[in-house]
């Protein structure tokens, strides 16, 4: 039996060294990383049976992702492409007042095309849980059928599904994402979202709390659970409130520290843990990724467990 799979989208990231501008860079850092497969990686690290479905090019790119996300233990269960393209994106380091700044090359990428038929949703029959973002329907109209799909497969199975807002503005507008998700919300469990995103994107004002209860009550989410950067987590969850501090880290690299909290989370609930212990672990592994170079979450349960056992964030109710 599976415990997690996810769904979606997984680019080459390409980076030049720290502190060196694309336009002059002589050279570039090579990474795999999406939203999606940094949460089956995080979950696999963390010692739970992860599944990463996709669309791929049959390409050397293509083969490359698939051996860096099966080196860290994810399985792969993935439509093949003879023609497309992958999606890749590059990220230059900067600090204040440049900032970092991404740019995607991702138009037209193997997943834009993808169907619910070509993928092997299958492994959804016997799965403990399936995760997916608000990055993958924003591709396309087929990426976001296939989405629809692989929520509703997964529902009838009986897992526990779960959704991350995920904003991007580069994919689409807050009308745009508002009409598409809210239309996915009906096979949504658990919804994650950043509360800058759950404001914009979903029009709600008000607390945290507020925020939380509202978009439980409309949707009928089991569990929600709002992100508010430094300020940490609160969850709601079957009326209880739950809120998790961050645990302090040195920043290395950002990127896919939310993904990493999902991971976190979610390998902890398919393990039988309750809300709490949940927030603990994604919190910690969050805090962990904060200090490994690239998007992926490479932890270990130890070091989990030392982060909550010895760091000074702690669960408040």
């Amino acid at each position: 039996m599976t415990d997690l799979v996810t769904f979606g989208e997984t680019m080459l990231r390409l980076s030049p060294p720290e502190g060196t501008r694309l336009e002059t860079a002589d050279s570039l850092d090579a990474r795999v990383g999406g939203a999606e497969s940094n949460v089956a990686v995080a979950g696999a690290s963390l010692g739970i049976d992860t599944v990463w479905l996709s669309k791929l090019p049959n390409s050397p790119l293509g083969r490359r992702v698939v051996r860096g996300l099966r080196a860290h233990g994810v399985h792969t269960g993935i439509a093949w492409d003879e023609d497309a393209r992958l999606g890749t994106y590059y990220l230059e380091h900067g600090g204040e007042p440049r900032g970092t700044n991404v740019v995607y090359d991702r138009a037209d990428s193997a997943v834009t095309t993808v169907t619910p038929e070509e993928l092997p949703l299958g492994v959804l029959d016997d799965a403990t849980a399936f995760h997916t973002t608000g990055i993958t329907p924003a591709l396309s109209g087929r990426a976001a059928d296939a989405t629809a799909a692989a929520l509703e497969r997964a529902a009838d199975a009986g897992a526990s599904t779960s959704l991350d807002v995920n904003y991007r503005s580069k994919l689409w507008s807050h009308e745009a994402a508002r009409e598409t998700l809210t239309d996915l919300f009906d096979h949504v469990d658990t919804l994650f979202v950043a509360r800058r995103d759950a404001e914009t994107v979903l029009d709600r004002e008000g607390k945290t709390v507020e925020i939380a209860h509202g978009l439980a009550t409309d949707h009928g989410f089991e569990t929600v659970v709002v992100t508010r950067g430094e300020r940490g987590a609160l969850a709601l969850h079957d009326g209880e409130v739950f809120e998790q501090p961050v645990y302090e880290a040195d920043t290395l690299d950002a990127i896919g520290t939310g993904d990493a909290f999902v991971g976190g989370f979610l390998s902890r609930r398919c393990r039988g843990g309750d809300v709490a212990e949940a927030l603990e672990w994604g919190a910690a592994t969050a805090s962990l990724k904060r200090t490994i170079a690239g998007d992926l979450a490479v932890v270990t349960p130890e070091e989990v467990e030392r982060v909550i056992d010895e760091g000074e964030g702690g669960i408040s109710r």
